[in-house]
């Protein structure tokens, strides 16, 4: 098994570590927690979906545990939250913008990562997605609300496992991980930007539940 992270993955992944723990920070101030409880929730968010990804692919330890930088970064990303939220929290339209390039970039870089650790297209597209969204139904969870992937109309889960597919198809065909990556991270952002700006909303149930 691989036991060390392509570069352009790394620095995928610490990217879309520092957007998400921005998201899950400024959830934890909107709940009123301490400067512990913010820091908690922003590495909660930036580091559940990889964690999680790496236990069930066999990645141990987590790259989470085995690298500084992991926790650094969520670390600081809190920090500055904690200091600087009235600012972040008036740029709610431009972190939803942030969050959807964190998770371009965080479900091809993941579904990658499970290809090199053996994994076939749908286990590793599968893989993909829950790198995206495990963080944020964590960061949810923690706060106690409903995740944001499982709220009716949100275009999330979708948009992370089309770009995952991509990377992992063009793997598969033979291209380098960067322009796969870019690929897959393309289709992600363009897909969930889309549904934010349009409002695009996800197949829903119609009429009575049947008893």
């Amino acid at each position: 098994m691989p036991t060390h992270e392509p570069a352009t993955l790394v620095v995928l992944d610490l990217v879309g570590i520092f957007v998400f723990a921005i998201s899950g920070a400024l959830v934890a101030v909107r709940k009123e927690l301490d400067v512990f409880g913010v820091i908690v929730l922003a590495m909660c968010t930036g580091l559940g979906g990889g964690f999680l990804r790496d236990v069930l692919i066999g990645a141990t330890p987590p790259a989470a545990l085995a690298d500084w930088r992991y926790l650094l970064v969520p670390v600081g990303a809190g920090l500055i939250t904690f200091w600087y939220h009235p600012t972040l929290g008036r740029m709610e339209r431009t972190m939803l913008v942030v969050d959807a390039l964190g998770l371009a970039l965080f479900s091809p870089a993941g579904a990658l990562k499970a290809v090199d650790f053996g994994l076939g297209f749908l286990p590793a597209t599968l893989m993909g997605m829950v790198t995206g969204v495990g963080g944020g139904i964590i960061r949810d969870v923690l706060a106690g609300r409903v995740p944001l992937v499982l709220r009716p109309g949100i275009l999330y889960a979708i948009p992370a496992t089309a770009g995952s597919a991509v990377a992992v198809l063009g793997l598969k065909l033979g291209y380098h991980n960067l322009p796969v990556t870019l690929a897959g991270a393309i289709v992600v952002a363009v897909w969930r930007l889309l549904a934010i700006w349009r409002h695009w909303q996800a197949p829903a149930p119609q009429g009575p539940a049947s008893v």
